[in-house]
């Protein structure tokens, strides 16, 4: 459906829904021209707003310049938070506008950007994958499976990844551009909008991961999810920025099976009864499992080669061999889970399995070798307790007698239990650890280190190198001069090309890119 061939909502009607929801209200009345204004689309970034749509003020940083930007650029009335409501009707007198109790913005937000977008997941296949761990991966995984799928079904030709979005927290992948994503999930105006890109470029399909912090804050709200896949579940992001609690993290990531027709479930997850639970109340659920049979989709003869990895697949409707192109066999799980969405999608087997072979995961178990130096690279998004405890003993077992060295560093700000369990973690499975710099945010890299250093077991090699480039050479350095192979995994960056520093996002060289410099150094050296 193309964005011509839809109807606007009006501002009256927005304003009608709102307030029948208890959401918002007209700061004053409308008039009957405001009220048929036609809205076009919704925003909260006053740099992307276009004629015919609502600005949404929002953010403890919102400053007035921002509406007065977004007024300039076309915006034809306003959302905003009762606190705020005479300071922004000052700066912009006689512009139609709502207001939201301050507790209800955010439900208010995503109400008002669904509809204002026209409710573009109506004309796509939506699936929203949750979980602490495995969740790009996956997306990456069925987004391949998909692409396979519509260039064989529809384009008779090798697939180019087309007809199918992606949104995630790695890339955001629309139909018309694609680039380096902020959050896992964006917020309300900034999904929609992306979804109603995908719509209008004729996408057939939308892949999206969705985090514990977008079900908690309305980010997701009125979006209807053809499939929900749940991967696992582990202690992750508990800060008082995040969620003060384990049960908060854990009730707010379960609420994905509200908004779903369909459900898959991973069988091995801790507190799966529960999982379960919540998700009987969707129309079908598809199980899968690594550790046994009961599941509908499993795997068998799981079998670790370099850099790939062969299994037996069963599923309700065919068995066969499956290839992945990456390591770690931890990432059969992530394959079965896709293979659940391409179940319920009714993709064949031939394609399901093409797609499997063709996917590469940007940052996720990427490969950068040097054998002539007796190293192998690993960079990975690993950055919890849980994919730790993933990550390492399948680098043991595919890469046995060899030597392993860890570089990762600590959040600044937030998930500070990881200071101590990354650590504790790290050290059970690898032969020296350098802890370095991984978004400080305001804390000083130094003091983040050294609570690190102060959790490490006794008896395990450790450095402190705060510059990020500066320990993925060391580690490169120090894994030359060995004798043995040397395995060396740097850690929680992965694909990201920031760093959050002092409240500002400082540009930082992916983690793939370091450690080709130093390896390159070292061949010169």
């Amino acid at each position: 459906m193309g964005e011509m061939a839809r109807t606007h909502t009006t501002l009256g009607d927005l304003a009608r829904q709102l307030a029948d929801e208890g959401l918002a209200t007209p700061r004053t009345a409308l008039s009957a021209e405001e009220r048929a204004l036609a809205l076009t689309g919704a925003d909260c970034d006053s740099r992307v707003i276009r004629p015919g749509h609502l600005f949404v003020c929002k953010g403890t940083q919102f400053k007035t310049a921002y509406l007065t930007k977004a007024l300039e650029a076309g915006a034809c009335a306003y959302l905003c938070d009762e606190s705020h409501a005479n300071e922004l009707a000052a700066a912009a007198p006689g512009v139609p506008a709502l207001a939201a109790p301050d507790d209800r913005l955010r439900r208010a937000m995503a109400v008002a950007s669904a509809e204002a977008w026209g409710h573009p997941d109506r004309a796509l296949t939506v699936v929203g994958l949750t979980g602490t761990k495995g969740k790009s991966t996956t997306a990456y995984l069925l987004r391949a499976i998909l692409a396979e799928h519509v260039a064989t079904r529809v384009c008779g030709a090798t697939p180019p990844a087309q007809g199918v979005g992606l949104i995630g927290s790695i890339e955001t992948i629309d139909g018309v551009g694609s680039g380096e994503s902020v959050n896992t999930t964006p917020e309300a105006p900034d999904l929609w909008r992306h979804l109603a890109t995908m719509r209008d470029a004729g996408l057939r399909y939308a892949v999206m991961e969705v985090s514990s912090q977008a079900l908690k804050y309305h980010r997701v709200d009125c979006l209807r999810l053809d499939v929900a896949a749940f991967t696992n579940i582990g202690e992750d992001h508990i800060s008082p920025l995040e969620h003060p609690t384990f049960e908060d993290y854990f009730s707010s990531k379960l609420r994905i099976f509200e908004q779903a027709r369909r459900a898959v479930v991973n069988l091995d997850a801790d507190h799966v009864e529960r999982i379960l639970a919540a998700a009987h109340g969707c129309e079908r659920l598809l199980t899968f499992s690594l550790r046994g049979r009961d599941a509908d989709v499993w795997a068998r003869d799981v079998e670790p080669s370099f850099g790939h990895l062969h299994f037996w697949v069963h599923t309700p409707s065919w068995e066969g061999k499956a290839e992945l192109g990456m390591p770690g066999s931890f990432n059969v799980e992530n394959a079965l889970a896709a293979i659940c969405c391409a179940e319920y999608l009714g993709i064949p087997a031939d394609e399901t399995v093409r797609g499997l072979a063709r996917t590469r995961v940007p940052g996720r178990m990427e490969i950068v070798d040097a054998p002539e130096l007796g190293l192998t690279g690993i960079v990975d998004f690993a950055h919890n307790k849980m994919a730790f405890s993933r990550l390492f003993p399948a680098v043991r077992q595919e890469f046995p007698g060899c030597k392993v060295i860890a570089v990762f560093g600590a959040t600044g700000d937030k998930a500070v239990e990881r200071r101590r369990e990354l650590p504790a973690e790290a050290a059970r499975w690898t032969d020296r650890l350098i802890f370095t710099k991984d978004d400080p945010g305001f804390e000083r890299v130094e003091d983040i280190c050294r609570e690190m250093a102060a959790s490490t077991p006794a008896g395990t090699p450790y450095e402190i190198v705060p510059d990020r480039a500066e320990a993925v050479r060391r580690a490169v350095d120090l894994a030359a001069d060995d004798p043995t192979h040397v395995v060396v995994c740097v850690l929680a960056r992965g694909t990201e090309g920031s760093q959050h520093e002092r409240g500002r996002l400082v540009p930082s060289p992916l983690d793939a890119d370091l450690l080709a410099a130093a390896i390159e150094a070292r061949r010169r050296a």
